[in-house]
């Protein structure tokens, strides 16, 4: 068990004593006036000038001495909690292997389909984009005979799919041509970003034209592996429009326009004819038995929520994500997961826990990360990036705390989720591409407040049986008066950062966006996650006269994470506020030359350093600009490569609102020829 601290004051999660509104909520989040030298950075963003400027007095750390106060978690147990949870422990472990055994006997010895659990590996393939559909199951097929199309008519998908098209639990009833004649003869193309990016099929056909494009459709809906999130689903065709003039045999060339889980999952897709004038216009929906339900626990045995359930409390309907109890916060700001690439937890394995429980829960989830995800493609760390350890750890952790119902105690409040801090270390060092990470959470107490609550959590990722990732967090939900009371960590005072209060320093700067524009620079960080342009450095500066680093970024309110986290809420991921300090200590550690004497160097995230943060603020569309800096620690150097630790802090114009101790980045050979 663990002591957090909020605000200063230790927080048993055990005891889970109600704190004073005063020190809980309106500290948690609140907003202050601008100090000078903040706003004039603010406009030196806006005008294009980035002299980046980054903290000072707000890093509780000590040089030598390690961190100052800044812990968010401090270690003690208690000998009947160890008890009590050494048996859930325990049984817990009874279950999971259990489940483990069902899911290897029901196909390939890997649980769920997806390419590198069932064996089957997907070549070398660009990074998907990261608005790109993640397919429910994987496959190596790309064309399908005759043959194939008339096994999946009798509704063999995984025959014709692979095994990574069953489900433990699963039924599979869906079948291609159920409403009519086959008239597919072959499908020579299956393109899972082709198109626009969305997925294309082309196949050949005798017969209607019309019937040809649904069923192209359908061919695409069952290679996704759609059908596998709603249990004895069946395809059905909920638009066929246009017209083509075109003969009874030729070729349809399908373009999915848009694919989806909610409200129910679908393909919708324009087909053409070869050689044929018109367009058709096609959706293919899958269609839960009559009478079955959707919500937790129904629409898959076996599982309590899936993709179809994440997907719906990221933007859709939470009555069927969470329950009816929930469906007041459908259509309004509310508590949600990401959308699109940012959602990043799949299934809830087992749940140990109960609606109205809040005091304790245990529960496993998984998440599928596919080689060609887009943050592979888009970092510059040699697999997983920082940010993605803490955004899958803490989504699958908050997950389930949300289940329990803290928001439901307080009926008619608006409440807004926020990740107030915590602490993790990565446990060793692994290449996550096409594995599946099964987290492992327990909800440790709940803290009801006016207008707030509080909960506190503990989780371990694993890949492969074998823990690569723990660590502590604490999540918040606070009413609309909550969170426009922002007073950062400082209490509402002004922060000058360490070059607010040392002017005459020398400053050189890394043009990181010059860098970034060449196609050939290696080792950067592109596309999504530029998250930084320019660097500000102090070479011996810093609070441990080791060098600081500071950068400053406009926001732009168009930007992506926007529209992702969350809908109807949108804020910056605390993630990627870390993610951009990262980028400033790679760009530093490149610029400094520690790259220089490897021959095949790489960024990794290093293994038996806990890292710990602080949040309390958020960004807004409207703050008009990112600050951050970081204090160069520590430098490791080994007979492999070298590590940094830093310790840095994030501003919004006048606050300071995230902090950040032992941040550290490694830097070394290439291994295994990954």
């Amino acid at each position: 068990m663990t002591v957090l601290e909020f605000d200063g004051i230790p927080f048993n999660p055990v005891a889970a004593t109600p704190m004073p509104a005063a020190t809980s909520a309106a500290q948690a989040n609140a907003d202050a006036p601008v100090h000078p030298t903040a706003a004039s950075r603010s406009a030196q963003a806006s005008s294009g000038t980035v002299a980046l400027r980054p903290e000072n007095g707000g890093v509780a750390a000590s040089v030598g001495g390690g961190p100052r106060v800044a812990q968010p978690l401090s270690e003690i147990r208690s000998g009947v909690v160890a008890a009590h949870r050494a048996a859930l422990t325990a049984q817990l472990a009874l279950q999971r292997a259990v489940w483990q055994r069902t899911m290897r006997s029901a196909g390939d010895g890997h649980g769920f389909g997806f390419a590198g659990r069932n064996g089957a590996t997907i070549g070398t393939v660009a990074a998907a984009a990261e608005s790109a559909f993640k397919p429910l199951a994987r496959t190596q097929r790309s064309s399908l005979d005759h043959a194939a199309l008339l096994r999946l008519v009798e509704g063999d998908v995984v025959g014709v799919f692979g095994s990574g098209h069953r489900r433990p639990g699963v039924e599979s009833v869906a079948r291609l041509a159920a409403a009519g004649p086959l008239v597919l003869t072959a499908v020579t193309t299956i393109e899972l970003r082709g198109g626009t990016g969305k997925g294309r099929v082309v196949a050949q056909f005798d017969g209607d034209p019309r019937a040809a494009a649904v069923q192209a459709a359908e061919v695409f809906a069952l290679f996704t592996g759609m059908q596998l999130c709603l249990s004895a689903s069946r395809l059905g065709t909920a638009q066929n429009s246009g017209a083509v003039e075109s003969s009874s045999v030729g070729t349809v060339d399908l373009v999915v326009t848009d694919i989806d889980l909610v409200p129910r999952p679908h393909v919708s897709a324009r087909a053409s004819v070869a050689g044929a004038q018109g367009e058709l216009q096609v959706t293919v929906v899958v269609a839960e038995a009559v009478g079955a339900g959707v919500g937790p626990g129904q629409a898959a045995p076996g599982l309590l929520l899936n993709e179809f359930h994440m997907t719906h409390l990221a933007r859709g309907d939470q009555s069927i994500a969470m329950g009816p109890e929930f469906a007041e916060y459908t259509g309004v700001r509310a508590t949600r997961l990401p959308t699109g690439g940012l959602l990043l937890v799949d299934r809830v394995i087992e749940f140990d826990g109960a609606r109205g429980r809040l005091d304790g829960a245990a529960y496993t989830t998984e998440y599928d990360s596919p080689a060609d995800s887009w943050y592979y493609g888009d970092t510059a760390n040699d697999s997983m990036p920082h940010f993605v350890y803490m955004e899958t750890s803490l989504q699958a952790a908050l997950l389930m705390g949300y289940y329990a119902g803290p928001t439901l105690t307080q009926p008619g409040v608006t409440l807004s989720l926020r990740n107030l801090g915590g602490t993790a270390t990565v446990l060793r060092q692994v290449d996550l591409r096409d594995k599946t990470i099964e987290q492992s959470s327990r909800l440790l107490s709940t803290t009801i407040l006016p207008g707030s609550s509080l909960q506190t959590f503990d989780y371990t990722l694993s890949v492969d049986g074998e823990p690569f990732y723990t660590g502590e967090t604490m999540f918040g939900y606070f009413s609309d008066e909550a969170l426009a009371n922002q007073t950062g960590l400082d209490a509402g005072r002004a922060a000058p950062t360490w070059l607010d209060e040392h002017v005459d320093v020398s400053i050189r700067t890394i043009d990181v966006a010059a860098r970034r524009a060449d196609p050939n620079a290696q080792l950067c960080a592109r596309r999504t996650l530029a998250l930084i342009d320019h660097i500000d450095v102090v070479d011996g500066g810093g609070k441990y006269e080791a060098g600081y680093l500071h950068s400053l970024r406009a926001i732009d309110p168009s930007d992506w994470y926007f529209d992702r986290h969350f809908h109807l809420d949108p804020v910056i991921p605390g993630s990627l506020g870390v993610e951009s300090v990262i980028h400033a200590v790679q760009e530093w550690m490149l610029d400094a030359g520690f790259a220089d004497q490897l021959t095949d160097p790489v960024f990794r995230i290093p293994a038996d350093l806990a890292f710990s943060w602080r949040y309390r603020g958020q960004f807004l569309p409207t703050d008009g600009t990112v600050e951050l800096d970081a204090h160069i620690k520590e430098v490791r150097r080994g007979p492999d490569g070298v590590t940094v630790i830093v310790d840095g802090s994030l501003w919004k114009p006048g606050l300071r609102i995230y902090e950040l101790i032992d941040l550290a980045v490694e830097l070394g050979e290439r291994e295994g020829g990954r």
